[in-house]
């Protein structure tokens, strides 16, 4: 049975809303996620989360980024509103050739890290950010005796590049993942994101790098999807990370065949990466019945995946992303795990 790693700060998260076309919406990552996979996965070992330094952290992402998130909160608070929410973002198109300057106002700062107007932060948002890194990296040191892990981590992280936050995640845990593997010995390691959405964060993180493959099925980001600026099939990486990442979108509404062929298509990819340990961003969001999802895979679908991803067998420590159908979240994750497990 696959251990379970869990963070008790997890729940602790509330996002409140997502500003979206500029109106306040009701979130989907709520913290009620987490309960719905334990409920699933009850009769399953259970382990909490060990503190970590920050070690592994910072090399995946800018420290800044890292300092902003732990200390935004306390700041927000003269404000008087109830959650962090940026308003301007430095891009290009405002500094033109201007240097990049640290703002006073944290008003202000909030948009140079978040570059999404979704992605709030509240009072419990940095615990479990990191109470979520502290679940991968306990995960990491327990596949030194088992062959497969699961992170319950939430909240989800493959949408965090090396210095910015958004797509309701804050810490990219499946980068963690795959730099707390290479730190114990690990000297390739190949990263499965099966989230609908792509993992722009992640791709982000490696995108130079050739002993970290990264590789996604997602809907196609150019049908319309976020993350809309990446995820592209012509996206295979630079400099020391040209031909360690691959891309295979998929057109909305694809259901179990085409998706499967494009994992069988990953597995393949990794085998000739010879990776000698596996991430797995295991979002469920692909599912029928999610209301996040543009794409139509069955929970077969999703069981079926897992045991392509099984027989590579390689150590392989599986990151919660995301799953939002609180109704078949639990199973889908289960059912997906059961897959994997060997």
């Amino acid at each position: 049975m696959i251990p379970v790693v869990r963070s008790p700060d997890a729940g602790g998260h509330v996002p409140g809303a997502e500003i979206w076309l500029g109106t306040r919406t009701l979130g989907t990552e709520v913290p009620q996620r987490v309960d719905a996979i334990e409920a699933a996965l009850a009769d399953w070992i259970f382990i909490d989360a060990l503190p970590h330094s920050d070690e592994v952290l910072l090399r995946v992402h800018d420290p800044s980024l890292v300092e902003h998130l732990r200390t935004v909160w306390p700041r927000w608070g003269e404000y008087g509103v109830d959650r962090v929410v940026p308003y301007l973002f430095p891009t290009p198109g405002l500094l033109g050739e201007l240097p990049l300057r640290d703002p006073v106002a944290v008003h202000a700062v909030a948009g140079r890290y978040c570059y999404d107007t979704m992605t709030l932060v509240g009072p419990g948002t940095w615990l479990a950010a990191r109470g979520a890194v502290n679940a991968t990296l306990t995960a990491v040191g327990l596949l030194e005796v088992h062959e497969c892990v699961y992170a319950l981590t939430r909240p989800p992280g493959h949408h965090v590049t090396r210095s910015a936050y958004g797509g309701s995640c804050y810490l990219n845990n499946a980068a963690v993942a795959a730099e707390g593997l290479r730190g114990v010995g690990h000297e390739r390691v190949a990263i499965v994101d099966i989230d609908a959405h792509h993992g722009n964060g992640t791709q982000d993180i490696f995108y130079s790098r050739g002993d970290i493959f990264y590789c996604s099925v997602h809907v196609d980001p150019g049908a319309g999807w976020f993350p809309h600026y990446a995820g592209f099939a012509d996206e295979v990486g630079i400099e020391a990370g040209v031909g360690a990442n691959l891309n295979v979108p998929l057109a909305p509404g694809a259901a179990d065949e085409a998706w499967l062929v494009a994992i069988a298509h990953l597995v393949d990819a990794i085998s000739e990466f010879s990776a000698t340990a596996l991430v797995v961003s295991l979002g469920v969001d692909a599912a029928i019945d999610d209301p996040e999802s543009p794409l139509q895979v069955t929970p077969d679908g999703f069981h079926r995946a897992g045991q392509l991803l099984r027989d590579l067998r390689l150590p392989t420590l599986a990151v919660q992303e995301g799953g939002y159908d609180l109704a078949t979240l639990g199973g889908l994750v289960r059912t997906t795990l059961e897959g994997l497990g060997r």
